[in-house]
């Protein structure tokens, strides 16, 4: 016979185990565009960086008069993983525009786990990106991911989202463009 101590700790831990175990929300559950926090004044990050696939250093500086959607971002992180085809529609659908995707990968594993990742989910719209040291965070004050930072054509930063949104909605896209100039 169960203790009643010992029916409720299993039962407990069973609920716990759940919990921890959850299959991530389906992207189109995500939050859309109410999840965009406008900042009052637009800031400026042109030092910001990342290392490409190949090693090679990019700052957002880089990409001036485009405008972008930083996502930080992990392999292991459930909700990245599932806002991640979101993020490949957005680049598909914005880069006609001149709106560019850039989620940065803070996974220690570097390209390859990235590429397996992507190869994996079938994502093909989307650049491999890297800050394992997740200085570009640190420098931005970020605690977790996935956190987005939505920079518009001038270089600056006009909005952030912490936690993930469902960007291949059309209303999150016409609140992008609305952000970015």
């Amino acid at each position: 016979m169960i203790a009643r101590r010992g029916v409720l700790a299993l039962a407990g831990g069973t609920l716990a185990a759940g919990l921890v175990a959850r299959k991530p929300r389906a992207a189109e559950s995500f939050p859309g565009p109410e999840s965009l926090r406008k900042l009052a004044q637009p800031v400026a990050h042109p030092t910001l960086g990342f290392t490409l696939a190949d090693g090679s250093r990019r700052t957002l500086a880089d990409y001036a008069g485009k405008a972008l959607v930083v996502n930080f971002w992990a392999t292991w992180c459930a909700p990245c993983v599932a806002e991640m085809p979101a993020l490949a529609a957005l680049a598909r659908t914005g880069a006609a525009e001149g709106i560019l995707v850039l989620p940065v990968s803070l996974d220690r594993g570097g390209a390859p786990a990235v590429e397996k990742f992507y190869q994996n989910h079938r994502l093909v719209d989307l650049p491999v990106l890297l800050d394992p040291k997740s200085a570009a965070m640190q420098v931005l004050g970020l605690q977790g991911v996935p956190q987005t930072l939505i920079i518009g054509r001038d270089g600056t930063e006009r909005a952030r989202s912490a936690g993930p949104v469902a960007w291949d909605r059309p209303d999150v896209l016409a609140v992008i463009r609305a952000l970015v100039g």
